[in-house]
């Protein structure tokens, strides 16, 4: 394929701000589909786990055609938790797409992600999104992100961005938000795809450089490396040496090659400098990783990642109930599948800590963490964590630990107990801006500060405040922050529950379980109104005689039970309680 005709563009932005919305209209506008062909919204979201929450947890790869021109788009996480995937994709671009909320202007995370993308350095396009939202202020959106690009001390080639505004959820971009809508479409974003990002470069006569960005995994080839053909080409049955990231070098026989069409891959038989595609042949593939020729072998300088901040151990399920609900439940289960994930995850690191004392995880963030541990769960797998614990640096004798700038996006009347709440969470508040009645607040908090923070922020602002954060880097220790101040309600023995049992404890604290729930001793039912742990008897049965009375056949009224997701048990734990995973029940339970 001609080197010119091919553009390699990452679409980054703040989560739901409409990239994978952008990326439905990029194929459905290219041709990628008949027009009586039935479509699914969000193609690229792929994972279940995308689909329910609304997020990109991992990059992805696709193109489609406009004109004589093959576009590969990498469509790219929107979390900070998920920067590992960013830095490492941005690799394979040779230019982005930067997608703002036309009525948010630009986010914590576009900060994040726009850094990643001005450090290497890459050209960037700027389509301000939703510009057909009642709220929108696409003039003043531009503004900022002039600002944010001044601010991350961009070139004066890069300042000079150019603009597209855009309704991804119509499928339309003009070049002023003035002009006519009707019959718009996104052919002057594609035009400007073709005008301002570069063709790939690179030497299609040169040695053989692919470097691994993304691994994917195929039932009958294994896995596959994804990456751009940096330097000279890639054939079938030919020959290469796998550079690996200790400097080792590994003989390996490419077997298939893959090009991307749509969200699909497609066999081809040779791929060109330039192209962005899947090889399979080589088992033992990682990461960072380099395809090269074996008899003239040059490795590509490796990716840095940012380290991990929080830290969690999983360890194999003891409890009472063990076994009895998965197939995946022993140590070497749980060792197989870790290290499994940190082939495709260079943001994950996993350390064993001994015979039956399980496995550090590490990652980027209480999300990252818990994402994998739903994934696993659905696997099949059966095990326990501990609450998320940050990692702490030692720098010149003293204690420094990570911090996370946070924004919160507030209602007027909601922004003092939030205030109050951060504040003892050792936050220090760096900017409060008012707009209507709606204010954004700007704090720097500790990262232990926010595990758990975002249930009862919910509460606190009725469901309608918004916060996101991002890592600020490394400060000084800021002292002892209290997790929980409640005890819990702990069940005395293996037994079921019953609604008269329940309906006597109600008084006593915050319920987490409802009438006939198959329970063991030490497992943790709710939360106790006072310090201190109580253990009940949840099974306990109302007496019986034979003497009937007025009164006594009242029928028991249950307040229903606090509902824990994950997210919400790994925050509600103390460090002497575990959190039991299986695939059909999630457990608090106690450590001894």
């Amino acid at each position: 394929m001609d080197q010119k005709l091919i553009r390699n563009i990452a679409i980054i932005a703040h989560v739901d701000h409409g990239k994978t919305t952008l990326v439905d209209q990029f194929f459905k506008q290219g041709g990628m589909f008949r027009d009586n062909q039935a479509m699914a919204e969000r193609l690229m979201d792929s994972m279940d786990l995308e689909r329910e929450r609304g997020i990109t947890i991992a990059s992805k790869n696709g193109s489609f055609r406009f004109r004589d021109y093959v576009i590969n788009i990498i469509d790219t996480p929107g979390h900070a938790d998920f920067g590992g995937q960013v830095e490492r994709v941005l690799r394979m671009a040779d230019g982005c797409l930067l997608l703002v909320d036309a009525q948010e202007g630009p986010m914590p995370q576009t900060y994040f992600v726009l850094k990643k993308a001005l450090a290497i350095p890459l050209p960037v396009l700027v389509v301000i999104n939703k510009i057909d939202k009642p709220a929108a202020r696409p003039h003043w959106a531009v503004d900022q992100v002039f600002d944010l690009f001044v601010k991350l001390e961009a070139t004066d080639e890069l300042l000079d961005f150019p603009v597209v505004f855009a309704s991804a959820k119509a499928g339309y971009a003009i070049d002023d938000p003035d002009d006519p809508i009707e019959g718009a479409s996104m052919v002057p974003l594609f035009e400007k795809i073709i005008t301002h990002i570069p063709p790939p470069a690179g030497d299609p006569q040169a040695v053989l450089q692919l470097q691994v960005n993304t691994i994917d995994y195929s039932p009958y080839l294994g896995k596959l490396g994804i990456g751009k053909v940096v330097n000279g080409s890639v054939n079938i049955n030919e020959n290469i040496a796998v550079a690996k990231r200790d400097g080792s070098l590994t003989p390996a026989r490419i077997t298939k090659i893959f090009r991307f069409e749509r969200d699909r891959k497609v066999p081809i038989e040779t791929a060109g400098a330039g192209e962005i595609v899947a090889v399979a042949g080589m088992d033992d593939i990682t990461v960072g990783v380099t395809f090269t020729d074996p008899d003239d072998p040059r490795p590509m300088p490796l990716i840095n990642i940012d380290p991990p901040t929080v830290a969690m151990h999983f360890i194999a399920n003891d409890s009472p109930f063990a076994g009895q609900e998965s197939k995946f439940v022993t140590s070497r289960h749980l060792e197989e599948r870790l290290f499994r994930e940190t082939l495709a995850d260079v943001a994950l690191s996993v350390e064993s800590l001994g015979a039956g004392a399980g496995f550090k995880v590490s990652g980027r963030g209480e999300l990252h963490l818990s994402i994998l541990i739903e994934k696993m769960r659905r696997e099949g797998y059966e095990f326990q964590v501990t609450r998320p614990q940050v990692i702490m640096k030692k720098e010149d004798g003293q204690v420094r630990e990570p911090y996370e700038e946070l924004t919160i996006d507030v209602d007027e009347q909601y922004q003092g107990p939030v205030i109050e709440k951060l504040g003892k969470l050792k936050g220090q508040m760096l900017e409060m801006n008012r707009r209507n009645e709606m204010m954004r607040l700007v704090f720097k908090v500790p990262t232990r500060g926010l595990i758990g923070f975002r249930s009862e922020f919910l509460t606190d602002t009725k469901g309608m405040g918004v916060m996101n954060y991002v890592f600020a880097g490394y400060g000084p220790f800021a002292g002892e922050i209290l997790n929980r101040g409640n005890g819990a309600l702990v069940a005395k023995e293996v037994c079921t529950t019953v609604a008269y049992a329940l309906f006597n404890l109600q008084e006593r604290g915050r319920l987490f379980l409802g009438p006939g729930v198959k329970v063991y001793g030490g497992q943790i039912i709710g939360e106790h109104c006072r310090a201190g742990d109580l253990v009940v008897n949840p099974a306990k049965g109302k007496k019986l005689t034979n003497v009937r009375a007025a009164g006594t056949d009242e029928n028991v009224i249950l307040t229903p039970p606090h509902r824990l997701s994950l997210e919400d048990c790994l925050a509600f734990i103390n460090d002497d309680e575990l959190v039991e995973v299986t695939p059909s029940a999630i457990r608090l339970r106690k450590r001894n």
